[in-house]
């Protein structure tokens, strides 16, 4: 059909070729706006470098021997004698502890001086005071010698790596790892509140899951690196535990505020058996600092 001359035609296109590009005039202005409103074609990577992982190595080895004595019940006290002379001793293993002074020298130091007596005091003839089934075991509560409770030290550092974000890196991850007892301590409150007070009771963890719970609370500062079978035997010991009813009537007694909750729960989860360490020190060696890809 033919087209009359009041027919419109449009314009032939340019072929692709000639398509003509036009240039925008782009100032400074242009282009920091630009620059603030494209989306990035590449990822922004951090400059900050990665924090460095915590510093594993042993500097220091130290040991502790457990015993179960079965002529001592925990309801009667020793008079002026210790754990350490109990006649029917029975000797349950030695645990020997690799500790990261690099990471925490304070703990660590500590530590030591509670092993080997210069602190003034020691763990040994000491109990170890409770046992959480697949967690860990507490020792070194602070209180009175003839209870097999650990003689407050005088002699040690103040512990300033309590206040250290860093010594709060590592996690209860596996079996046999030692800790200083921070959100777990359970020593008496008159004890906290003296001007000379240093904590030095500690867990041991036993598996043969990682505690999570402990994370970021408690300060990990060695680990076993012989003895995990000591660990294990520790960890099966039977504990008290108190029936459904007895919890309940605790925690209500804790609603409302009743102090005696707290002293009725600190014979909770307590070793049936007399568990206590016979014996503690240091271990001098030649080379006593291991790389920290060994556990």
């Amino acid at each position: 059909m033919g087209c009359s001359s009041t027919c419109y035609l449009p314009p032939n296109p340019l072929p692709p070729h000639q398509h003509r590009h036009h240039r925008l005039p782009l100032n400074r202005r242009s282009l920091l706006f630009l620059s603030t409103t494209l989306p990035l074609s590449t990822p922004l990577t951090s400059s900050a470098a990665t924090p460095p992982a915590p510093d594993t190595t042993v500097t220091d080895r130290v040991f502790l021997d457990f015993s179960l004595c079965p002529s001592y019940f925990l309801n009667r006290t020793l008079g002026e004698y210790d754990l350490s002379l109990c006649a029917e001793s029975e000797p349950l293993g030695r645990l020997v502890l690799g500790l990261y002074g690099n990471l925490v020298p304070i703990t660590v130091s500590n530590f030591k001086a509670m092993c080997n007596g210069s602190s003034g005091s020691t763990y040994k003839g000491t109990l170890v005071q409770k046992i959480f089934p697949g967690q860990f075991f507490v020792a070194g509560r602070q209180g009175r010698r003839d209870k097999g409770e650990v003689k407050p030290p005088v002699d040690l550092v103040r512990n300033t790596d309590t206040v250290d974000s860093k010594a709060f890196l590592l996690e209860h991850s596996r079996p046999g790892l030692v800790s200083l007892c921070l959100s777990e301590n359970d020593d008496d409150e008159d004890l906290k509140l003296s001007p000379n007070y240093h904590n030095v009771e500690f867990l041991i963890t036993t598996g043969p899951g990682p505690c999570p719970q402990l994370d970021s609370k408690n300060i990990v500062f060695g680990s076993v690196l012989e003895g995990l079978d000591v660990v294990t035997a520790i960890a099966s010991i039977p504990t008290y535990k108190p029936g459904e009813r007895i919890r309940q009537y605790n925690d209500f007694a804790e609603f409302i505020g009743d102090g005696r909750a707290k002293t009725a729960r600190a014979i909770w989860n307590r070793p049936l058996k007399t568990l206590y360490i016979s014996n503690c020190g240091e271990l001098k060696v030649a080379k006593p600092t291991l790389p920290p890809t060994l556990p």
